[in-house]
Order: structure tokens, then sequence, then C-alpha cells
């Protein structure tokens, strides 16, 4: 039986979908995945940039796939087994050779619940990775299952295997850098490759979509985004929008969290109720930002309760 403790979790970590239209349009359908090479021996296959929905499937992270000479490596797989089975052929025609290794940047369902497709992989994350995914599993999948009818039938969380760790590692002759950091969760995976100088960023960067935060610490995220600003690199992949060559992508995400955290202490401070800090005007600078505000919404119901508990103690009410 489900703990309501879970189900809230899994609740508040997705984007919300009215379950009689999950009924309505939830199909069984096949994904249809494609890869753009961003350099020599990687690729990334596009995310929409959408919430989850039964229409897009929950296929909305950015997935990337780099070749070496020990075989292909995934890093996240996406919201289902059928996704995950689906890039797992891609992986294989794209460097003519099996899924070696699979790393998981951070807990969220639309990077993490295709693992199960890669059962004969080594699955890598960070040690509080896969602690959130045991502590939110079973909400996880009942969310899922109730938003992705039909796409995400036999599908399972499946935990990663093997511990990530801060350092280089040698794959098959490529070299990665891995950063354990945090922020948009409790443990965010970075990965620097060096042949190329992709920063693949998880959720730690969103790019033209405004970012999620249902695990969110905004100090410890923005701390975060310095680190990975300060490393050199050549582009950067973040978990959602496009591939990013000029470094706006991270900039962007600290201007969005900064504003953020700020119009909702204000709104607090101003007495304002949630449904009416839902509905605070987003700045211009922001309007090309997909999913604002939806976003804005889901991040009062992530953050209010917490602020208005903070500053009515501070205050004294």
């Amino acid at each position: 039986m489900l703990k309501r403790r879970e189900v809230v979790l899994g609740a508040l970590a997705l984007p919300m979908v009215l379950p009689q239209m999950a009924r309505a349009q939830g199909f069984a359908g096949s994904y249809n995945l494609a890869a753009d090479p961003i350099g020599d021996g990687i690729w990334l296959v596009r995310g929409a940039d959408e919430a989850i929905t039964p229409q897009n499937g929950g296929a909305i992270a950015n997935i990337v796939i780099m070749a070496t000479d020990a075989g292909a490596i995934v890093v996240d797989t996406g919201p289902s087994l059928s996704y995950g089975r689906a890039l797992e052929a891609l992986a294989r025609r794209l460097t003519g050779t099996p899924v070696a290794r699979v790393y998981i940047t951070h807990l969220h369902p639309d990077h993490s619940f295709g693992n199960g497709a890669f059962g004969s992989s080594e699955i890598h994350a960070l040690p509080a990775t896969r602690a959130e995914l045991e502590r939110d599993a079973t909400g996880f999948e009942d969310a899922m299952y109730r938003m992705l009818p039909g796409w995400i039938a036999g599908t399972e969380v499946v935990l990663p295997q093997h511990e990530a760790t801060a350092g280089v590692v040698l794959v098959g002759g490529r070299k990665l850098e891995l950063l354990a950091l945090a922020g948009h969760s409790e443990g965010d995976l970075a990965i620097l490759d060096h042949a190329t100088g992709t920063l693949i960023a998880g959720d730690l960067v969103f790019h033209n979509r405004a970012p999620t935060t249902p695990h969110a610490d905004v100090p410890a995220w923005l701390e975060a985004l310095d680190y990975l600003a300060a490393l050199p690199h050549q582009q950067l992949v973040p978990g959602h929008g496009p591939l990013c060559e000029r470094g706006a992508a991270i900039a962007q995400t600290r201007d969005w969290l900064i504003w953020l955290d700020g119009a909702l202490r204000e709104a607090v401070a101003s007495g304002l109720d949630m449904t009416e800090a839902g509905n605070l005007p987003i700045p211009e600078r922001f309007a090309g930002l997909a999913e604002a505000r939806y976003e804005l919404t889901r991040s009062v119901a992530h953050f209010y309760p917490k602020l208005e508990a903070e500053m009515l103690l501070r205050f004294g009410g």
C-alpha cells in the first residue's frame, strides 16, 4: 500500500495532469527517437520543451549518447521502459556497439525511468541519487502510471548498481570528468567530456525553459551554477532546452532562480496567498522561456508553505 508521504512527494515532483485527460488521451505508442551529432562520437537526443503529457509520452528530458572503444555510454534513460528500449536501440545504431555504461544525473522520472532497458549495462549514479530513488520510488511510479497510461506499461524503478564519485574516469579511451553537485536535487551529477569540451549539466541547467523545483535547494543550486560557470567547456547540454554554445544557459537559470526566490519572499511578506503568488507578473526577460507560468505555479506549491513558516516565525507572526 502506498504511504501518503510517498504519494505526495510523487505528485509534487511531477507535472499535474488531470486523470480524466490521461485516460482519454493515454496511448501505448512508440517513441520515434532521433539524435543530432554535437561532436566527435557524441549525440544529443532532444526532449520536448514541455511538461509531461500523454501526448509526448514524458519524453521531455535531453539524453546524451557517447561512443567509446568499450561500448556506448548513455547519460539518462528517459521516462519509461519503452523509451529506454528505443534509446538502447538508437545507441547501438549510432555507435555500432552495445551500451556499456549508463549515468543517471538525478532522481526525476523523466531522466531515470528507462533504466530497466539497460539490465546488462552498468548503471551509475551519485549515492544521494540512489537514496532519493529508494525513498520516492513508489510515489513516482504511482504518479507516472496515472499520467502516462499505455506509455509507461511495464516500467519499474531500477536502482543504479554502481556509485559515481567525483573525479576523472576513462571509459573505452573516453575521458570523462564526473562532478558531484546538488541544488536541483540532493544529488546532481554533471559530466564533462574532455574530447569535445561538452558539459552535460543535467537539470542543474535549463535553457529557454523554466526550471523545475520539486526538490530544489536554491542556495545550493546557485553555488553549483557558479561552479559550472567557472569550469572551462566548449558547449553545454542542459537537462531541458537547446544546446548552449555561448554560456547563456547557466546565466539564464541563475537569473530565474534569483528572481523566483525574491519574488516569492516578497509575496509572502505582502500577505499574498498561494493563488495570488502563482499569478505574479513574470519579467519580460523571461518571456521566451517555455512553461514559465506553469513552473511558477508549481514552484509556489513547492516553496510557499516553508517560506510562510520561516518568515512568520522570523517576524513573530
